[in-house]
């Protein structure tokens, strides 16, 4: 029996579509800068906000309807979700999905039942992923949800805390490799502190280093090739995260010899809640060859939480995806849908306007963002603004062989640098204006 009846597979209908079922800039067989959009965009749909959340708030009630829910925590319940999730990711027309692994199944009494329950459900997603083509983009373990971890996971003062982790992420990376993940993300929502008072920075950092290279360690003993990844984000429910923002997390990676296979999995709204733009955080990322998959979403900037909202701003998408074609796309990452719906949108059929219309925002982010490339103004300003740089001492310095002293000489001879020429930035928002 169909848990969206009202809904048909939705269609691309082009930029003039009323149709709030329909796309009217997703197409994803249209191709631009040689890749289809689906190529571009993989595309993913989250199974905690969209399958798990209920519309709780600190304030209320879960108000979320999902009729296919029987009130229960069963496994038998958690395989039935399972098959709703995918009747709408099909009739969505999306390509991915990504879970931890607690959304997908209820925790057990006891890790051997959790994995027991784990299991169980890995069945049916295998199975419905077999019969839908939709892949899994990575998996993840919940290591902040139980109490357990209440101090942390691989940074806990608990040695036990860091085993029954290990132990959860091996056993989430098994049945990541078995359903054909392409990534597996570490979120480390509790890897951090509250104070200092207690806190021994140095031992922690140490021992999430030790548990990544375990990781690895694992992963090449099951034969898991694919792309590991951390998820920055500077607060929230921990005071301070280690995985704070881009450049914490590869000064960690590299500090630890990490580097190798680690890459980020960016979020739009960690990056505000960092201080950062989107787009400044992807471009340090992939300046630095650490550029691994996004979560789709955005934050109301005049809320100073995680609020996880659906993207709908088209200059948000077309800086995204100006910085993902700038460094090549996302490889075997993908566009992920880490969004709920509000909390007063509470019907199943919101599920499906707030995936279309986000999906939308970023199709149409990718044509504004593949026109402003074709055209090449915004890049020829860059490149000659730095046009300096090209030849005479500028390129002296860049290929290493000026030192202070021939430096000091130069400027010596010539007296006074070069007169600097206006950043025009206005001009430049401006010509943003023009595409958008």
């Amino acid at each position: 029996m169909s848990a969206f009846p009202e809904v048909n597979k939705i269609q691309y209908e082009g930029p003039d579509s009323k149709n709030p079922l329909a796309f009217r800039w997703y197409n994803e067989d249209e191709v631009i800068e040689g890749k289809t959009m689906k190529e571009h965009l993989r595309f993913s749909v989250v199974y905690w906000h969209t399958f798990r959340g209920n519309g709780l708030d600190p304030f209320g009630s879960p108000t979320m309807v999902r009729p296919w829910e029987d009130g229960t925590d069963s496994v038998e319940n958690a395989c039935n979700r399972a098959r709703v999730a995918f009747e709408f990711m099909e009739k969505l027309g999306a390509p991915f999905y990504a879970f931890h692994d607690r959304d997908v199944a209820p925790e057990g009494e006891s890790l051997a039942q959790s994995h027991a329950n784990l299991d169980a459900v890995v069945a049916v997603l295998k199975e419905e992923q077999e019969r839908t083509g939709i892949k899994l983009l990575w998996g993840t373990a919940n290591l902040f949800s139980n109490p357990r971890f209440m101090h942390g996971a691989s940074t806990s003062c608990n040695a036990d805390a860091f085993a029954y982790a290990a132990a959860q992420v091996k056993k989430a990376m098994e049945v990541t490799h078995e359903l054909g993940g392409e990534s597996y993300v570490f979120w480390g929502g509790r890897e951090g502190y509250q104070t200092l008072y207690n806190t021994d920075i140095k031992r922690e950092l140490d021992h999430m280093g030790q548990f990544m290279h375990m990781a690895i360690d694992h992963s090449n003993k099951i034969g898991f090739t694919g792309q590991f990844l951390i998820e920055p984000k500077p607060k929230e429910p921990t005071k301070h995260q280690y995985d704070s923002d881009v450049a914490a997390c590869i000064n960690f990676l590299r500090n630890y010899d990490l580097t190798e296979r680690f890459r980020l999995n960016i979020e739009t709204n960690h990056a505000t809640l960092a201080g950062h733009t989107m787009m400044h955080e992807l471009d340090y990322a992939g300046a630095q060859g650490m550029l691994g998959s996004i979560d789709a979403n955005t934050g109301d900037l005049m809320l100073g939480w995680d609020t996880d909202q659906f993207p709908t701003d088209i200059y948000l998408t077309a800086q995204v995806m100006l910085m993902l074609l700038k460094y090549g796309g996302l490889n075997q990452g993908g566009v992920n849908f880490d969004a709920k719906v509000r909390r007063e949108s509470f019907e199943p059929i919101d599920l499906f306007y707030a995936h279309v219309g986000g999906m939308d925002a970023f199709a149409r982010g990718l044509k504004i963002a593949a026109a402003i490339r074709e055209e090449g103004e915004l890049c020829q300003f860059v490149k000659d603004r730095y046009s300096s740089w090209d030849s005479g001492v500028g390129a002296e310095i860049e290929s290493g062989n000026a030192s202070f002293e021939s430096l000091e000489a130069y400027m010596l001879e010539k007296g006074e640098i070069t007169e600097n020429v206006s950043g025009r930035q206005e001009m430049l928002e401006n010509l943003i204006n023009r595409y958008i």
